[in-house]
């Protein structure tokens, strides 16, 4: 167990890809793990393969579409585990496409998953967060700097929206003792493992363009990234976005 051990984070979007690496990533240093998404089968096989590295791990049911829910399942959280200490917000769904293409509530839809249920999570486990010096973690993406917006427009502006808030969160709420930064991540998930199928050549040319070569495994590199920043040697960063992207993106 490592510097996180007896801590316990919430994670959303953890039944598979970045979620699930974060999830196993924090497990490996001892952190019990709320493990929460849409689809029971695949949270209670997470909890399953972290409750075998030696961490209680419980499956909370919650589409963050619903908001309004967030602040009975940090409720709930908070009594099964006696604390909360980290909030990492990864799930996301969204809309990509031509702007002139989508409606209105396909528009809305990621600042509904993102920005919007990021804040509520946020403002739910504040009082927990508070009373250990916690962390919050929240996902964004270089698509918001893209040399090429067209098709990811909705995306971005959601994740811009997103940024912002994990900017103004870290300067009000550092006095309470907590940190707010984000990560913007390329990661093998199984949406890039679809996308790659479908598109070879073009998955190709993204991949030859990210100078280390290669997309981050969501483990090793996306979840061990996290463990570092809600951990002890990241106590002096807050209110960051950390592109972990192999050195494609331009953040500047």
């Amino acid at each position: 167990m490592g510097s996180l051990e007896g801590r316990v984070a919430i994670v959303t979007g953890a039944g598979q890809g970045v979620g699930r690496g974060i999830a196993l990533a924090l497990a490996a240093e001892g952190v019990s793990i709320a493990v929460a998404g849409r689809t029971a089968a695949k949270l209670t096989a997470v909890c399953e393969e972290l409750r075998a590295r030696g961490v209680e791990a419980e499956p909370f049911v919650f589409d963050v579409l619903d908001t309004e829910r967030a602040p009975d399942v940090v409720a709930a959280v908070a009594e099964r585990f006696g604390r909360i200490d980290i909030l990492v917000n990864n799930a996301y769904t969204g809309s990509y496409g031509p702007l002139l293409s989508m409606s209105d509530a396909d528009f809305q839809k990621g600042f509904h998953s993102g920005p919007f249920a990021a804040f509520a999570l946020m403002k739910a486990t504040h009082p927990h967060l508070k009373k250990n010096g916690g962390s919050v973690v929240n996902l964004v993406t270089s698509a918001m700097v893209r040399w090429d917006l067209r098709t990811y427009g909705a995306y971005a502006a959601a994740k811009v929206a997103l940024r912002s808030l994990t900017r103004t969160a870290a300067g009000e709420w550092g006095r309470d003792g907590i940190r707010v930064n984000a990560i913007a991540p390329h990661a093998t998930s199984p949406s890039y493992g679809k996308w790659q199928a479908e598109h070879p050549q073009e998955a190709a040319e993204f991949c030859a363009s990210i100078p280390l070569g290669y997309v981050g495994d969501c483990e090793q590199d996306i979840g061990r990234a996290v463990v570092m920043l809600c951990g002890p040697d990241a106590r002096y960063l807050t209110g960051a976005t950390v592109p972990l992207d192999g050195g494609q993106a331009n953040f500047d």
